[in-house]
C-alpha cells in the first residue's frame, strides 16, 4: 500500500509538469478529481493484495505457487515508482 500511495503522489507531480496517465482506467478515475483517483487507485491496489494474500498458498495452473505472483507485483511496482522517481528528476 505504500508503494501505491507514492505513486500515486509521483503520478500527480508528473502529471503536473505535462505528463499523461498511461493506465486508461487511471486515466478516466483522474477525470473525476484527485480525491476519486488517489481512492480507486488505493482501492484497486488493496483488493489485488487482499485476493493474492488470500489465494497465497493455491496453484495456478497446479505448477506455480500464488505467491509468487504477489512478489512479481511487488517487484514490478517497485519499478515503476522508480521509473516515476527517475522522470520527475529530469524534468526538474
Amino acid at each position: 500500500m505504500l508503494l501505491s500511495s507514492v505513486d500515486a503522489f509521483l503520478t500527480l507531480q508528473l502529471i503536473e509538469k505535462g505528463m499523461i496517465e498511461a493506465n486508461p482506467v487511471m486515466h478516466a478515475a483522474m477525470t473525476r478529481g484527485t480525491m476519486f483517483f488517489i481512492s480507486t487507485k488505493l482501492l484497486l491496489t488493496a483488493l489485488g493484495i487482499f485476493a493474492l494474500v488470500y489465494l497465497a498458498k493455491s496453484h495456478f495452473l497446479n505448477r506455480f505457487r500464488t505467491g509468487l505472483f504477489l512478489t512479481a507485483f511487488f517487484s514490478a511496482y517497485a519499478c515503476l515508482v522508480c521509473y516515476e522517481l527517475v522522470n520527475l528528476f529530469r524534468l526538474m
